[in-house]
């Protein structure tokens, strides 16, 4: 079995490691780091939660632990899909560096441009960054890349789905034809293929696993919802997302909960917390600040459930996420792999359960498409009370004994009729009106003669 040890990493590096523990490379690892150690373009194809993020980290500081920087011009790039995970690769280097003198610098939205523009002009090793930010440094006139030596696309598929790929080649277009590329990506769709096979030269394609596959320490399941009402479909749904959350108990230690929209992620958090659960929201909207302390109190433990949109479905890496709820299912079949592949990470086992409306059946075949895998159906867990009929409701209600009334020979005689408002109120008399004395008038003995005559009587007269 491979180690880390028999990789000819820096002895600085290796101790690093040791330090974190680890000992054995995953595949992806194993597989990335010699070609990149040799200065070979590397094209990683795995699913999330392989070790993606290591496989580029090590061999960079490896190569990058000689040599010095020059201000504005920063010797290696590495570029991710979001701001989360732009800050978690400069987690992982601090971790693997801190026995190298390296610098790093940070340049995602949300921060200050003056404290970045600090740090680069005196000069990093690495630059790790989204496209936007980069960008507004480089036309600012604050940054230099023609001195990248090491460039990094991480989650290129990501990349591809918020349409950074524009951005993306004219970054490529900025840095030296000579520098090495280390393009890593889930899957491979074809805009993704020809950004490869322009911008790599003769790549190792180190392939771990098939394209868009779960992993099997993942236990899937989905309830195939349907609102009594439409206008009560979001209600029913919370409720249902709040019976798996229940019917999981102690085992459910923490939940990464995925809605397709900003606002149902701030509802559905906002609904948990009114029922009870420790809950909170993490979205683009949100302030950079707030959405580090929110992911900083999930990591730690300090926060159950995280009600996330797709912002937090790549890349982050929170070891031990027991749940993954989909409250809704993805548009993009690739993304319920990202979203699932928060839990079961690095070997452990781990539950996904998806809520599929009927407007979602088509979204959800593309995804058992995709995967290539039927997922096992599970039963509403809100079980619906049977809608009684009045006539059953009747003979559900229990007998009552009732006495049958004696029968006289003398019927009770009926009390006078008051006039009606509509006869005193024309001061006439109509065909049932009476006297006082209860004598019917009108119609009654004053019977006009010709009426009693008949047809032929009539026409003779």
């Amino acid at each position: 079995m491979t180690k880390f040890s028999d990789l000819n990493l820096n002895t600085k590096v290796l101790k690093a490691i040791n330090d974190a523990g680890y000992e054995t490379p995953t595949p992806i690892q194993a597989g990335a780091i010699p070609p990149a150690l040799e200065g070979r373009d590397v094209l990683g194809i795995a699913q999330t939660g392989t070790g993606k993020t290591a496989s580029f980290t090590l061999p960079m500081l490896s190569l990058l632990a000689r040599g010095r920087a020059r201000a504005r011009m920063p010797r290696s790039l590495v570029l991710c899909p979001t701001r989360e995970l732009a800050a978690q690769v400069a987690e992982n280097f601090d971790a693997y560096s801190k026995y190298l003198k390296l610098t790093k610098a940070l340049l995602i939205g949300g921060v200050s441009f003056k404290e970045q523009e600090a740090i680069i002009d005196k000069g990093v090793d690495v630059l790790i960054a989204t496209p936007g930010r980069l960008l507004d440094h480089f036309e600012r006139g604050k940054l230099i890349l023609s001195d990248v030596k090491v460039m990094v696309v991480d989650e290129a598929d990501r990349m591809l789905d918020m349409g950074f790929i524009p951005d993306i080649e004219r970054i490529f277009g900025l840095t030296p034809f000579t520098r090495q590329t280390l393009f890593f990506s889930a899957t491979m769709a074809p805009e993704i293929e020809r950004i490869t096979n322009t911008f790599l030269s003769n790549p190792e394609r180190i392939e771990v696993a098939r394209q868009a596959t779960a992993s099997e320490t993942i236990e899937q399941g989905v309830v195939m919802f349907k609102a009594s009402r439409r206008d009560r479909e979001g209600s029913e749904k919370r409720r249902v997302l709040r019976a798996l959350i229940d019917g999981e108990g102690e085992a459910c230690t923490n939940a990464i909960i995925f809605c397709n929209r900003k606002t149902d992620v701030d509802i559905c958090a906002k609904s948990l917390k009114k029922y009870g659960y420790d809950a909170a929201a993490i979205h683009g909207d949100l302030d950079q600040s707030q959405r580090t302390k929110t992911l900083e109190s999930f990591r730690n433990g300090e926060l159950r459930i995280l009600v996330a949109s797709d912002v937090a479905a790549r890349g982050l890496d929170v070891p031990s996420v027991s749940h993954v709820f989909n409250f809704d299912v993805p548009g993009h079949a690739e993304d319920y792999v990202h979203r699932i592949g928060r839990t079961g990470r690095a070997g452990r086992e781990g539950k996904a359960f998806t809520i599929c409306s009927p407007r979602d059946e088509k979204a959800f075949d593309a995804v058992e498409t995709l995967i290539q895998k039927e997922i096992t159906r599970v039963e509403n867990p809100v079980k619906k009370e049977p809608r009684k009929t009045r006539s059953k409701a009747k003979e559900d209600a229990p007998a009552e004994t009732v006495e049958a009334p004696e029968v006289t020979a003398e019927p009770p005689k009926e009390e006078p009729r008051a006039k009606s408002s509509r006869s005193r109120s024309r001061g006439g008399r109509g065909r049932n009106d009476r006297n006082d004395d209860g004598k019917v008038v009108g119609m009654g003995d004053h019977l006009p003669s010709f009426i009693a005559l008949s047809f032929d009587e009539r026409r003779a007269g």
